[in-house]
């Protein structure tokens, strides 16, 4: 019993640490003064109009939603077929495959970000779209390799091998026979993939020039040089995007695991 109440306070103590300082943002976005502090002089919403009506924000946000929406749908393509490729067990040594294709996720930004620096150097894509998109990728697709091998480890191969023998084609059977019923841990993968490179900050400022700043990277920018609350508003409606993501990303696992197990 002890050892229970521990292990919930904990939890609870660490969902605090890490909650409170998201949550402290939250008001701030909406003080009248210029300065970041407590208690407010008073509400307005002049932080979150200077936002969405300057310039530099709404362009890096157009950016950062091209970046995200590109390198989402490459790396869901990649991810997915690799994940297939690992279901059927057609790659020699999957283990250390598996290994080299999740280390985006495990080496330090710092280093990707590094090496991403000189390998793209070497082909003139820095400072421009297709290098930072191309990061991106490799830096998201992981997230939906994980996902959809998750899920395909429900999926009977047997269903395949049973509509090849009725005529259809690989592809055919692929797309009609196990994305269908797959989609969900697909779209969730895709949507971690999309949040990876909307917050992504470290990789892209090796990679970026003036014309490829994202969000995340003017948000940085802008702690680095001149701290006032239009940061906070921004962060604030970054978050609340971000919370959305996941609960849809939670909802569509838990969707696939029930239709699975029904299955």
């Amino acid at each position: 019993m002890i050892i229970r109440t521990l292990y919930y306070g904990f939890g609870v103590a660490m969902i605090l640490f890490l909650v409170v300082p998201l949550i402290a943002i939250v008001p701030l976005s909406f003080s009248s003064g210029s300065f970041l502090s407590y208690p407010l002089p008073g509400v307005s919403l002049q932080w979150y109009e200077r936002v969405f009506a300057n310039g530099p924000w709404l362009s890096s946000l157009k950016n950062s939603l091209i970046i995200g929406s590109v390198s989402t749908v490459a790396a869901t393509i990649l991810g997915t077929l690799a994940a297939y490729a690992f279901a059927r067990r057609d790659l020699p040594m999957p283990t250390a495959v598996l290994g080299f294709l999740i280390a985006p996720m495990i080496v330090p930004p710092v280093i990707s970000g590094l090496g991403m620096y000189f390998l793209m150097a070497k082909f003139g894509l820095t400072a421009s779209m297709p290098g930072v998109i191309i990061a991106h990728i490799v830096l998201s697709a992981p997230f939906v390799l994980i996902t959809v091998t998750a899920t395909l480890q429900g999926f009977d191969m047997g269903l395949l091998r049973a509509a090849a023998s009725l005529g259809a084609s690989p592809y055919k059977a692929f797309m009609t026979v196990l994305v269908p019923v797959i989609a969900p841990g697909i779209i969730s993968g895709a949507l971690f993939a999309f949040m990876t490179s909307f917050d992504e900050v470290v990789v892209t400022l090796f990679l970026a020039g003036p014309a490829q700043r994202t969000l995340p990277l003017k948000m940085f920018e802008g702690l680095r040089d001149n701290i006032e609350p239009s940061i906070l508003a921004m962060a604030t409606f970054l978050m609340i995007v971000a919370t959305l993501s996941l609960i849809a990303a939670l909802f569509l696992v838990n969707r696939n695991a029930r239709n699975l197990g029904k299955a």
